[in-house]
């Protein structure tokens, strides 16, 4: 089984793709617009590195947030497709600690990774983001990331996300470094849930754009664990 490593990567798929709606897990805080207080890392140290990161699976949005309205984004490795994020190397007290948080459990224990780095996957609840998942390796590090314990629906168990929502996922995205700002809008809108309700034009509508001028540098990608069996 392999040993859990001092370091992972915590892809964020959604609202943590924002530089600045991170910093309220790891400092703690209430983010503008947000109903809860979050009590922050042990750690508040900020990730060592920012990547912009492509994963295996599909994005899609579904449920109802409580916080912004309409969809949430949640992640299927199991989906046909790439899904686009921001990926964050973390310590793993950190990752364990805004785990916590997205679970609505309070921070300080560190998770046991051992099970969801052998198998790629480990239900800690039945929570909306109670299941961890590893869908890889990203430079010979654990990639890690967060999502609901159901697949990805079909069209009747999926819901359009909101205006507010998608232009904070766009901003996130678009500034990653790695993608035009006609592309995160097209990708967004492409998503399940969103795909028949927003276009790629009103995506790229919703905000000024916050993409790189220049040429984008590309994404890394995830890559399957060699050692898991």
């Amino acid at each position: 089984m392999p040993e859990t490593p001092p370091r992972v990567w915590y892809a964020a798929y959604g609202s943590n793709t924002h530089a600045e709606r991170l910093r309220y897990y790891l400092d703690g805080g209430r983010p503008p617009g947000g109903r809860r207080e979050y009590p922050g890392c042990r750690d508040r140290r900020p990730p060592e590195r920012s990547v912009p990161v492509v994963l295996p699976g599909r994005v899609y949005f579904a449920t109802d947030s409580q916080v912004w309205g309409g969809g949430l984004a949640f992640y299927d490795p199991a989906a046909d497709g790439d899904a686009w994020g921001v990926a964050h190397l973390l310590t793993v007290g950190q990752l364990s600690d805004i785990a916590a948080q997205e679970m609505y459990r309070e921070p300080g224990t560190d998770l046991d990774l051992a099970g969801v780095l052998a198998t790629g996957r480990r239900v800690l609840g039945t929570g909306r983001y109670e299941t961890l998942v590893c869908p890889g390796l990203l430079d010979g590090v654990p990639v890690m990331t967060f999502t609901a314990p159901w697949p990805m629906p079909g069209d009747g168990g999926l819901r359009a996300p909101s205006a507010a929502y998608l232009r904070h996922l766009a901003a996130g995205l678009g500034r990653a470094g790695a993608w035009r700002w006609a592309e995160v809008a097209a990708y967004l809108a492409g998503c399940p849930g969103a795909a028949g309700h927003w276009t790629a034009e009103a995506v790229a509508g919703l905000s000024v754009p916050t993409a790189p001028t220049g040429p984008p540098a590309p994404p890394s990608r995830c890559r399957p664990d060699p050692r898991r069996s």
